[in-house]
Order: C-alpha cells, then structure tokens, then sequence
C-alpha cells in the first residue's frame, strides 16, 4: 500500500521540506483498503484530499513566499560594499579684509568611502543566510502544525458521521420499543403511561438525531475551512474509525522528538546566534575611512592633491558589551532548547499513554462489552413481552447498549487523534500494522 505522500502534488520546496516528516504522521492512521488509494468522488472526500487542499490553499501557509522575498531583499542589501561619496568643502569664503568675496577661498572636491575590516560583509551574509534556515524550520513547524490539524478535523468528522448513524439506530429502536409498549397496552398488559413514557422517549431519540446531523454539519464545515472554503463539497469523508497504527514503545519514540521541527528551530536559532555574534565581532576591527581629492586656491590659481585616513580608537572596547549581549542570547537558545524536550517528552507521554487506554476501551468495548450488551437487550426485550421484565429494565438494557457504543466510538477517535498527535511530536509516523493481530480481548490490564 502505497503511502499518502506519494498520491499528493506539491511544490518543490514542500517536496523537500515537508515530504520526509509532515507526510509521515497522522495521514498513516487510516490506512485502509479502499479509502486512501481511492481517488475521492463527488460527494465523499479523503484524507490525502483533504491534505493536499490545505498545503496549498490555507492562508497561514501563503505568507511564507513573502517573508523569503523580504529575505531577498535583506541579502541584497547585505552584500553591498560601503557606499563610495562624493564631498565639497569651500574655505575662506565671504570673510573679511583679503578673504572679501570668493578671490582667496580653497576649494576642495573628494571622493571618500570606507574600508570595511574584519570580514563585516562576508558575517552580515552569514546573519542573513542562517535568517532563512530559520524561516524554513518555521515553515516545517507550521506545517506539520497544519497536517495536524486537518486530521484531527477529519478524525472528528469520521467520528461525527458514527455518532449520526448510532443516533440513527437508537431511533429506529425507539420507534421498535414504542410499537412493542403499545402491542402491549393493547393487550392490557401495561399501563397507558408506558406508552407516553415510550413516545417521549422516541422523540428524544429523534431530537439527539437532529443534534448529532447538526454537530456534523459544524464539523464538516470547520474542516473545509482549512482550505479556505466555507460550503463543504462533501457530503462524508472516508476511513476506518477502527483501525489504528502499531504500538510503539515509549523509548523508541521519545528518541525521535529531536527530530521534531519545533527542535529544530532551535537548532537554526543557534546557528543564527553564532552568526550574529560573529557580527558583533567584526564591530571590534574598526573600520577605515579614506578620502582622496583635488583642491583648487583661488588667490594663486593652483591645485593640489589632497588625501586622508581617519579610524576610531578603541573599537574592541566599546564592542565589548555588544558581543556579550550576542553570546548571552545564543546560551539563552540552548537553555530554551532543553525546556522544550521536557514540554515535549511530556506531552509525548501524555499522549501515549491516554492513546493505549483508548486502544484497551475499544478492543474490550467490541469483544466483550457490547456483544453481552446486545444479548442482554435481546434476552430483556423477549421478557419484556413476555412480562417477566419491566418497562424500565427493557428501556436500560437499551440505554446501556447505546451508550457503550457511544463510548466506543469516542475512544477510538481519541485513539486516533492521540496517535497524530504521537506523530507530530516525533514527526515520524506509526508503522503501517494495525494495532493488535489478535482481536481476542484477553481482559484489562492489571
């Protein structure tokens, strides 16, 4: 089965950015037969489509091609070799006695520039250059954010369209329990207010229909808006709300959070701090100003070649707070990084711990839970009409039925959205295996 990345059409920067981590994480959680590989129709929508659509249409992504462009600029402006000036000075003019007028003034018109020492150029370049390493982490960042976000929008739709079909059934057995209460009373076997407790709770059952339809039309359309529309083209996306990725152990998977970009704009902002602190270097070497030109004497008619040098006195001195200002800032970086592995390796262990108990709820919730719940409600409904069981027991066997369904449906979309969150934090996917071969539940941990 071939992975999500390789059906999608990106742009060359997302193909080398993104492909080898933002691809990789949640999409892999619904691997299934027919949904990913299939190409989506008019009214069904999949996760690579989904995917796909919002790399190249949300809006938090288009701003990135402006901030390369100021990049641009900002290197342009930093190659640039001191700028060259041209200068006049007038002396001896409109004075007094034989300086009345302009007869014995000395004109003088120089070129002048600097000389620019210790490398300034080349380390002004280097600031820049490190500058878009640390715009392309942040793009990563924002993606990989983007990637996450859409699919849990998706995992809440899929698991949205599960609740509206449970809601569907608990209808249809409201209307099959209030055919039953009214058989009944018919044959005198029950009282009338049965019947009205029968028709009230049909109708509740159609309300929590109505509901759950609404909540999914919210939910299709916060999904939409990740691409920029706000009229969803789908009426239902595809996948498998009961399948998820392999169990990796903690260990192996906080190993990968280095390779989370969020780390790795730490990683860029260091090198970027050595740029700038090789920068402020390069202020210690004092630069050199130079000038060379010609002066014209009036009062003897005679020119002359003029030239000078000037640089400042104790550059390294005056640079000295400006370079630990910069080293300050760079060991702040490395400080910030190592707060940041502890947040994540928090977060990791919060999601793979909540993820594995949602994975035991829903393996114990379809192999041992709601198949006696469905036995019990067939063995309470035949009493029922038999007379051995009251109205209430026949209403709660239902209840409970309904409700451990419910419940097996919110753990496997918690599963699924902690296992994305899993693969965001170590940008890595789960591997391609469904969790558990053996669908025997051996019981909960003890």
């Amino acid at each position: 089965m071939l992975p999500i990345c390789t059906a999608l059409r990106l742009s060359a920067w997302d193909r080398r950015n993104i492909r080898n981590r933002c691809f990789l994480f949640s999409l892999l959680l619904f691997i299934f037969s027919s949904g990913l590989n299939a190409a989506p129709g008019d009214s069904t929508i999949t996760l690579a489509h989904a995917v796909q659509r919002s790399l190249s249409q949300n809006p938090s992504l288009q701003i990135f091609p402006y901030r390369y462009d100021a990049l641009q600029g900002l290197a342009e402006t930093a190659q640039l070799r001191p700028a060259y000036e041209v200068g006049f000075d007038a002396e001896n003019v409109g004075g007094s006695g034989d300086f009345t007028g302009v007869s014995g003034a000395e004109l003088t018109v120089a070129l002048s520039s600097v000389i620019e020492m210790g490398d300034k150029r080349l380390a002004r370049q280097g600031v820049v250059s490190h500058r878009r390493s640390l715009l392309d982490a942040h793009r990563q960042v924002e993606s990989l954010a983007l990637l996450g976000e859409v699919t849990r929008r998706y995992v809440d739709v899929l698991a949205a369209q599960a609740q509206v079909e449970l809601a569907k059934e608990a209808a249809q057995l409201g209307n099959e329990s209030l055919r039953i209460v009214q058989k009944r009373a018919a044959a005198g076997a029950t009282p009338e207010a049965e019947v009205k407790r029968a028709q009230a709770a049909a109708e509740q059952a159609k309300l929590a229909l109505f509901a759950e339809q609404q909540r999914l039309t919210y939910l299709k359309v916060a999904l939409s808006a990740l691409w920029g529309s706000t009229n969803p083209e789908f009426d239902k996306v595809e996948g498998d709300l009961f399948q998820f990725g392999e169990d990796v152990a903690f260990e192996r998977l906080y190993a990968k959070v280095e390779k989370n970009p969020a780390i790795q704009i730490f990683a860029a902002q260091s090198r970027l701090k050595d740029a700038e602190l090789r920068l402020a270097k390069t202020q210690s070497s004092a630069d050199i100003s130079w000038s060379v030109g010609v002066r014209r004497m009036q009062e003897t008619d005679d020119t002359a070649l003029v030239a000078g040098f000037s640089m400042p006195l104790f550059s390294a001195k005056r640079n000295a707070g400006a370079v630990s200002t910069a080293l300050a800032e760079k060991n702040q970086v490395l400080a910030e990084r190592e707060v940041m592995l502890l947040d994540l390796h928090t977060q990791l262990f919060r999601a793979f711990h909540n993820r594995k108990q949602a994975i035991v709820a829903v393996k114990a919730l379809r192999t041992a839970i709601i198949p006696a719940l469905e036995q019990a409600l067939v063995e309470t409904q035949a009493a029922y009409q038999r007379g051995r069981y009251g109205y209430l027991d026949y209403v709660s066997a239902r209840q409970e039925l309904l409700s451990a369904r419910r419940t097996q449906i919110e753990a496997a979309a918690a599963a699924l959205t902690y296992g994305a969150e899993i693969e965001q934090l170590t940008a890595e996917p789960l591997a391609l295996t469904q969790y558990g071969e053996d669908d025997t539940f051996s019981g909960l941990p003890q």
